[in-house]
């Protein structure tokens, strides 16, 4: 079996990605931006470590992640199965990557960051839930953030009310990128 060996080899295949794809890639949370990651209840936190990677998932409320300001993303660390391997990758190593899903929209969210862990008693606090507060947040630094059209049905269905019957996306009534999104379903994106 023939495998890609080198970057030219596999730009060799597929070209470069044009000024569409590259066009909404911003180094900060966006007005846009922000109010996708503030309708958004789940996100897949990846993370590294020198045995490997890791993704984890996060939900919670939609906008359980907040925006603490256009540079610095902040998501608590709920109770949860108490492996915390996230938290032992992001000590060791700060390199993250969120994924936002939004429900009705067909989009996600990218965000490429340094995070570190804070247990900050007037951060925790910040964040109580039904009067208790995370053990941890996250504070993510944001250095690179841009959204993805959906091009595939099935992903756009994925939160289906009825199993096998596809919900048609809302993106047009629920997603603030529309103009946007929708610019990038006619260019192919």
């Amino acid at each position: 079996m023939a495998m890609i060996q080198t970057i030219e080899q596999l730009e060799a295949i597929y070209g470069f990605p044009g000024e569409a794809s590259t066009v909404k890639v911003a180094d900060r949370v966006t007005p846009s931006y922000r109010v996708l990651i503030e309708k958004s209840p789940f996100a897949a936190l990846a993370t590294s470590r020198l045995e490997g990677l890791d993704c984890s998932p996060r939900g919670d409320v939609p906008g359980f992640v907040r925006v603490h300001d256009e540079k610095t993303l902040m998501m608590p660390d709920r109770r949860g199965n108490n492996r915390i391997d996230s938290l032992h990758n992001i000590v060791r190593d700060p390199r993250v990557a969120l994924l936002f899903l939004i429900p009705g929209s067909g989009t996600t969210l990218r965000v490429n960051g340094h995070a570190q862990v804070s247990d900050d008693p007037e951060l925790l606090s910040s964040f109580k839930m039904a009067g208790k507060a995370p053990r941890i947040v996250i504070v993510i630094a944001v250095e690179e953030v841009y959204f993805q059209c959906a091009r595939d049905r099935a992903f756009r269905s994925l939160e289906s009310r009825e199993a096998g019957r596809p919900q048609e996306p809302t993106h047009a009534r629920t997603n603030p990128c529309r103009d946007e999104s929708e610019s990038c379903r006619r260019r192919g994106i």
